[in-house]
């Protein structure tokens, strides 16, 4: 396929089908905010729970898609909406930050300071930002990152511990949701978190943010890769002691790419370097590995091979950018040809040609479970929205690092 074509096809998706979707079933005109349960059969349930992190990453993609379609009025009033419901119902007026979630009626439920849900905000809050220009914006997102350092930094073994209780004490219930390990670190928190700093960076290049950056970067270098495998380490104790020995091929290559784009915007010529080759060497290991013949990528394997062979939609969206990525650090083809069968394997399985949008999953045959939901807490716009909107800049601009 040609450029042409592949960036015809991605608009396409992206604003006829992703967008298109969020604007028109998601909305909650009776509560605010949205709603955050919708079946595959496509039945709402108005009365579920609200999530943090849904409503950021639907922030974070209208505002995103806002500054590449600056005409489209709706993508803007979308995002206006999100931040109008974070302000209002997430907004901890006592304690600063925000709870994890709300009822559908905007009271709060999960109250805890969960970082990885604090880590969005900053990420969403930075892209309105780019999109409107609203200084308050900046000191949201700035007055966020201070109060994760104050209470979420581990200053004597570096890195971010998962949660905190409302009033930002310590907690024992640190765990992100049912799949997730009760551990004090993670590589998914220190992933987005690292994300969320990058995009701060962008509109606030502070000195004690670039310190932060930097070191985060470092510790996902030193911590949370394996030199050998090049794969994420997923769980871990204060210390750093690993306790799991799973591999999520998803989280490998979206790392791969954000760690790149987080050393690119902080600027560090020999970090960079070093980044450009362990994202590479990441990218080889999820393409030896973790890369069926139809082109998507499995969710999760551990040494002795393949343990989830169900595909979800996310990480088919971030190896559609992480192997590009890799084809531009290097120049082999081989990238650009997995980055391609990543979109064809999406186009021909993950896309829902009935009601529009992703499937959650499909399994091994292709199928799609369809037991799962289409919106949800954690099904939101952001991963495929990204995807979209983060390959036609690279496709537009076609700058390729090698030499």
């Amino acid at each position: 396929m040609n450029q042409a074509d592949w960036k015809h096809q991605l608009e396409e998706e992206l604003q006829n089908n992703i967008l298109s979707f969020w604007l028109e079933h998601t909305p909650d005109e009776v509560n605010g905010g949205f709603i955050s349960h919708i079946d595959q059969a496509m039945n709402k349930d108005d009365q579920s729970d609200k999530g943090l992190v849904l409503t950021a990453r639907i922030l974070w993609t209208f505002a995103a898609a806002s500054r590449k379609y600056p005409n489209n009025r709706q993508y803007l009033e979308m995002a206006d909406r999100a931040y109008t419901y974070l302000q209002s119902k997430f907004v901890d007026p006592v304690y600063g930050g925000l709870y994890w979630t709300v009822n559908y009626q905007g009271n709060p439920m999960q109250d805890k300071k969960q970082v990885y849900g604090q880590a969005f905000v900053i990420y969403a809050l930075a892209e309105y930002y780019l999109a409107t220009g609203r200084e308050e914006l900046k000191d949201q997102a700035s007055e966020l990152f201070y109060l994760l350092e104050k209470h979420s930094y581990d200053s004597i073994n570096q890195g971010y511990v998962e949660a905190l209780a409302r009033d930002w004490r310590q907690t024992d219930d640190l765990t992100l949701s049912d799949k997730d390990l009760n551990e004090k670190k993670s590589m998914n928190t220190h992933l987005h978190v690292l994300e969320a700093y990058t995009n701060l960076y962008r509109i606030w290049p502070s000195a004690d943010l670039k310190e932060k950056l930097k070191e985060l970067i470092e510790v996902t270098m030193n911590h949370i890769i394996d030199p050998d495998s090049f794969h994420f380490r997923l769980f871990f104790d204060e210390e750093w002691t690993i306790k799991s020995h799973h591999i999520s091929y998803g989280h490998d290559i979206e790392g791969s790419w954000l760690l790149v784009e987080a050393a690119e915007v902080l600027g560090d010529s020999e970090l960079l370097s070093q980044v450009q080759h362990i994202a590479v060497q990441m990218a080889e290991a999820v393409l030896v590995k973790g890369v069926d013949e139809d082109g998507g990528i499995w969710n999760e394997a551990d040494e002795s091979g393949i343990t989830d062979s169900n595909k979800d939609w996310w990480p088919q969206a971030e190896a559609m950018i992480g192997f590009y990525n890799a084809f531009q650090l290097t120049g082999d083809s081989k990238f650009e040809e997995a980055s391609l069968s990543s979109w064809n394997f999406i186009r021909n399985y993950i896309v829902d040609q009935i009601h529009g949008e992703w499937y959650w999953s499909v399994n091994q045959q292709g199928v799609p479970l369809t037991h799962e939901p289409k919106v949800s807490v954690w099904k939101c716009p952001y991963h495929n929205g990204r995807a979209c909107l983060e390959m036609l800049h690279r496709l537009n601009s076609n700058h390729n690092h090698h030499s």
